[in-house]
């Protein structure tokens, strides 16, 4: 058992291995592919996985973050400017070709088996996706050997969906091509506890197998209502895919059922999700690919960190008892 914040900064520095690496406070973040990572580290080794994954996406290849940044398009969606305001670019998930889907698939699926070789018993994975794909990753996931706990819903209105159909909006101006996207669909899942096992014992023996309750005692709820992310988060970290800093220490607070542990981002982008864990007091190790976002998060994560959240730590949905 890891008992103090001492003893986990000891344990993930010996994460950092040769990569290029920086200690964020109590959390560290690494310049890696997470694909090698995982195989490097020692099995059952970390609590919790909270990530937001681009992998595997067309969009996110660096060829199209290229074009996206010089304000090409390329397989990204340009939407159009209004009231002097211009919008981020939002990925095409709908672009994706029959092949594409199966190669999006085979690499959860590659992926699922390292992460069930490195989480511990009972430990948590929380997965973003979109109404469009989750179907399609989270029976990936299930497929190859984690839980379905449920499903998170982050209740925001988004720009994708409700166009109406592309070069013929005069002609069918009654008519969008697909439901206008409110909600973001979060997938739940855990690696399973060992066989005669109760939660309870893999509390005692992992510090895993359930979720934490909110700081004022009630349970995690799977409706969560969010706005979109504030501007001046998107002005600190310019990331396409940057989600708030309230809706991700809901989650990292709940990955943790005894609120010890080590958390991993590892799809780290520009850090939101190590900048979370830091702010509730938690360890958390971010993995990134991209040097420019890796860069980014160095600067990123100490001032998503320092942010202060004037709300009470919630904004989930609580309905009354029927």
């Amino acid at each position: 058992m890891i008992n103090t914040i001492t003893e986990q900064q000891e344990t993930i520095q010996q994460f950092a291995f040769e990569y290029n690496s920086e200690m964020i406070g109590n959390s560290l973040i690494i310049h890696a592919d997470c694909f090698e990572w995982f195989n490097r580290i020692p099995e059952n080794s970390i609590h919790a996985i909270v990530t937001d994954p681009p992998y595997g996406v067309k969009e996110y290849d660096f060829d199209q973050i290229e074009k996206m940044q010089n304000g090409n398009g390329g397989i990204w969606r340009l939407p159009p400017s209004f009231d002097g305001h211009k919008r981020a670019p939002l990925p095409r998930f709908t672009a994706l070709t029959r092949n594409e889907r199966d190669n999006l698939k085979q690499f959860f699926a590659e992926w699922t088996k390292l992460v069930l070789q490195v989480l511990r018993p009972g430990g948590h994975v929380f997965i973003a996706s979109n109404a469009f794909l989750s179907l399609l990753v989270f029976s990936a996931l299930v497929d190859n050997g984690l839980e379905f706990r449920g499903q998170l819903i982050r209740l925001v209105k988004t720009f994708r969906g409700g166009d109406r159909p592309k070069n013929a909006e005069d002609l069918f101006p009654n008519v969008s091509s697909m439901a206008r996207s409110c909600h973001e669909p979060w997938g739940i899942f855990r690696k399973p506890i060992p066989s005669g096992m109760k939660v309870s014992d893999c509390l005692r023996k992992f510090q895993t197998g359930g979720l934490r309750r909110t700081p004022n005692d009630k349970p995690f709820s799977d409706v969560i209502v969010s706005s979109r992310t504030p501007r001046f988060e998107r002005d600190i970290a310019k990331h396409p895919s940057l989600k708030p800093q309230l809706f991700l220490r809901q989650l990292v607070h709940a990955a943790l059922p005894l609120g010890e542990g080590i958390i991993v981002d590892p799809f780290m982008g520009s850090g939101s999700t190590v900048a979370a864990s830091e702010a509730i007091g938690v360890c958390c190790i971010g993995i990134e690919r991209y040097f420019e976002y890796y860069n980014m998060s160095r600067i990123a994560i100490p001032k998503l960190t320092n942010i202060e959240i004037r709300k009470k730590m919630t904004e989930q949905l609580v309905l009354p008892l029927l």
